[in-house]
């Protein structure tokens, strides 16, 4: 019974250590912005201080995620893959509602061994931005603005304090680097600068912000 209850501890203190990371997406009139910070962790070691958790999918979509970099990576490949097939098979742009829920869709039929990833899904297409959070086996919803990672209980307070839909890009990209500035102040798992993705009309930006 002891070696039960230590087990079950040890699986959720690993579960917390792998999801280090502070991500957040905001969707607004002009489009989506995602952010996440650059710091990999492994217990009480930083092993990373460069690593990508922001990444284009395509022109018009864009995913962010918190978990296991190589977990990350294998989601973007897949959805990556997928998504340009999609658009050759039938030459014309995949919907966001429909990526968000081909890759609940991937990650539910990994649940027996999910890939250890929370991740927003975020693009532009004929209907408008839309954002979308899924967790590691598929949860999916689509949101106004969201935080994952073990720096989401510092990074929501600020974008619920500061956020409107009516922002421009332009203050959206300032409140998602705020938003991510002040987690990794507080949460230790988090640093090393930020990337960020803005899709608009206009197409994919991508940025990278200095922590000093």
């Amino acid at each position: 019974m002891q070696g039960l209850r230590d087990n079950a501890f040890n699986s959720q203190i690993g579960a917390h250590w792998a999801l280090g990371a502070t991500t957040v997406g905001l969707k607004v009139n002009d489009g989506i912005v995602l952010a996440s910070e650059k710091r990999v962790s492994y217990g009480f070691t930083v092993t990373s201080k460069s690593a990508k958790k922001v990444f284009k999918i395509t022109d018009y979509l864009g995913i962010a995620c918190a978990g296991l970099i190589g977990d990350m990576q294998a989601i973007a490949r897949s959805l990556r893959a997928e998504v340009r097939l999609y658009e050759l098979d039938v030459n014309r742009r995949m919907s966001i509602r429909a990526a968000a829920k081909l890759l609940a869709n991937i990650l539910f039929g990994q649940r027996h061994m999910p890939l250890i990833s929370e991740t927003l899904v975020g693009g532009l297409d004929e209907t408008g931005p839309h954002l979308y959070v899924l967790d590691a086996i598929g949860s999916l919803i689509e949101d106004d603005y969201a935080a994952l990672g073990s720096g989401s209980t510092i990074a929501i307070g600020i974008l619920e304090a500061n956020y409107k839909k009516d922002l421009s890009i332009d203050d959206a990209k300032s409140l998602a680097i705020k938003a991510v500035k002040a987690a990794i102040e507080r949460d230790a798992l988090s640093g090393d600068g930020i990337d960020m993705l803005a899709i608009t009309k206009s197409g994919v930006e991508e940025k990278f912000e200095a922590i000093k």
